[in-house]
């Protein structure tokens, strides 16, 4: 039996994150909502932005596209995907998104199982500094590592 009880949250709750390129949006955590099995999120990735290369070595990561043109690049190999369609990202598997469209991109990412410790749950293999951007905790502090 779960003590948690439902919470619905809404996007204007969750802080910016551009930590890692988009603007990433931890919404469904183990720090907001108690989960404990993975959590939830919204990247937000305007026109020519990236989310910068990196892989979960404890977690799968599953990816819905909302809207806009996205490529992913898997362990290094670029693939096209677009709104309605879904990625499965293995543990360990580097990952990068692009949006190389001309309008927002959105996807929902959720990752399980949880690393051990937040620290441990996203390993980044390029630098994605964005020089005057607003930076909110970091995901592993609000339980998001995607």
């Amino acid at each position: 039996m779960t003590t948690n009880r439902p919470r619905v949250v809404d996007l204007s709750e969750t802080q910016p994150n551009r930590r890692r390129g988009g603007d990433l949006r931890a919404m469904l955590t183990p720090t907001t909502v108690g989960a404990t099995s993975g959590f939830m999120g919204l990247a937000l990735v305007q026109p020519g932005e990236r989310i910068g290369e990196h892989y979960h070595p404890y977690s799968e990561e599953f990816v819905y596209v909302v809207s806009g043109a996205l490529e992913v690049d898997l362990d290094g190999e670029p693939y096209r995907i677009r709104p309605d369609q879904g990625l499965l990202i293995p543990p360990y598997m580097r990952h990068r998104f692009r949006n190389v469209g001309d309008v927002e991109a959105r996807l929902v990412f959720h990752l399980g199982p949880l690393a051990p410790r937040p620290e441990l749950g996203h390993v980044d293999t390029e630098d994605t500094a964005m020089e005057g951007a607003t930076e909110a905790a970091p995901p592993e502090r609000t339980g998001a590592v995607s």
